[in-house]
């Protein structure tokens, strides 16, 4: 028995120092004014957007910015406005990574963009929903789709809880809340 182990033990740091061994995930928190919500990061899966949102949290860009538009039965999108309503300034958009194979399902967490699918930079959603009409389905302007990047894996009751807040137009912004959703600050779990 101590002969297995001792083999087993063997292999799996050859595995590892081989670089066959994945990287873990990142995990992060999403420290918001109705509950934290925890998300784990596909880094394997989307690493381009993934390394831009963990800049964007470890510059702390995200720390008081709020959940600027929610509508019910569809998505919860936030990291770019302050309190006030005022844009934040972002680093350059990223590629969209859309074509992961990953979809846009109920409590993964997908990149915001412009009509230009390669425009995404720091906001994100949260999808409340199947949402499969956001998905990739080829290289066009119409086709590209929105990046999922990672899922909720805690806290989904505070997702449900910040898509029934109630909602208005604040300025050319609509499904504002009307009591604002803050983000109080985005962690990476150690």
């Amino acid at each position: 028995m101590k002969k297995i182990i001792k083999f087993l033990s063997f292999s799996l740091i050859i595995f590892i120092n081989n670089g066959v061994y994945a990287e873990m995930n990142t995990k992060i928190s999403i420290e918001t004014s109705m509950g934290v919500i925890k998300i784990e990061l596909y880094n394997d899966k989307a690493p381009i957007t993934t390394q831009n949102f963990i800049d964007y949290v470890d510059s702390g860009y995200f720390s008081g910015t709020i959940f600027h538009r929610v509508i019910k039965n569809f998505m919860i999108q936030g990291g770019g406005f302050t309190e006030e309503m005022q844009q934040k300034e972002t680093q350059p958009p990223i590629n969209n990574e859309a074509d992961n194979g990953i979809g846009n399902k109920r409590g993964t967490i997908a990149m915001a963009r412009t009509t230009d699918p390669h425009s995404a930079t720091a906001q994100f959603f949260i999808n409340l929903k199947d949402n499969d009409f956001l998905n990739f389905n080829k290289k066009t302007i119409e086709g590209w789709g929105y990046c999922v990047f990672g899922i909720v894996y805690e806290g989904l009751e505070i997702v449900d809880k910040i898509a029934e807040v109630k909602t208005g137009s604040y300025g050319p912004h609509q499904d504002v809340p009307e009591t604002p959703v803050i983000i109080d600050n985005i962690i990476i779990e150690k």
